[in-house]
């Protein structure tokens, strides 16, 4: 495996053993010997994550209120957009798997590739400091606020979408859910009604995917 490449990417330098652990995923480390896996410095990087962003959104929106400050450090944090940040250097990559998430993409999925980008910020954390961690967050996640609706929309759009309905004069939305396929093999699919119209359609492997695809579709719908 080139980490090389991956450090240069980062613009960053970590330790070889931290960064391989930052790697491993659990199926990984589990389908060889139970060997050490990167969920500890996951939970750290998580945690210098939630630092460093909260820092800058308090400091770069001295108007916004509390509420709306938790709002967007959430959005900033969310798995999507960590995903987005973790394929701006290709990270899927770089991720030990084990066969079977190798076999079923899980070098693109979200929340992997959310909870190795944070890995990788705790290894930083741990080679050299706050300096290296925040440089990544700096770098490849804080640019992502040049759009902070499209972000809230993305992370938060159920939430979005009440909103927009209430200025609306509607009623909230309700979701109408079905599903396809074994328990092992699912697929979601989901409607949103408001006032008894169907508005909007979305699908994904969970529930909750494909409620938020539809809250998306359905914001496109009354914007129009």
């Amino acid at each position: 495996m080139n980490y090389a490449l991956l450090t240069q990417r980062l613009g960053i330098s970590i330790e070889a053993e931290l960064l391989e652990l930052a790697l491993t995923h659990s199926s990984y480390a589990y389908e060889n010997g139970k060997t050490p896996n990167n969920e500890r410095l996951e939970f750290l990087g998580d945690s210098v994550l939630g630092f460093v962003v909260t820092g800058h959104v308090y400091l770069e929106n001295p108007d916004l209120d509390e509420g709306s400050l938790s709002r967007l450090r959430s959005a900033i944090v969310s798995a999507k957009t960590l995903a987005v940040a973790a394929n701006q250097i290709g990270l899927g990559e770089f991720i030990r798997l084990g066969k079977g998430e190798l076999a079923t993409g899980g070098q693109t999925k979200t929340n992997i590739l959310a909870d190795t980008f944070e890995a990788i910020i705790g290894a930083a954390y741990l080679s050299g400091g706050l300096a290296p961690a925040k440089h990544i967050i700096d770098s490849l996640v804080l640019p992502l606020l040049s759009s902070e609706d499209e972000l809230l929309e993305t992370s938060e759009p159920r939430t979005v979408l009440s909103e927009l309905l209430k200025s609306l004069g509607k009623s909230d939305a309700t979701f109408d859910v079905t599903h396809e396929g074994p328990d092992h093999d699912r697929t979601f699919f989901a409607k949103v009604v408001v006032d008894g119209v169907d508005i909007s359609k979305g699908s994904g492997r969970t529930r909750k995917a494909a409620e938020a695809q539809a809250a998306i579709d359905a914001l496109k719908t009354l914007r129009g």
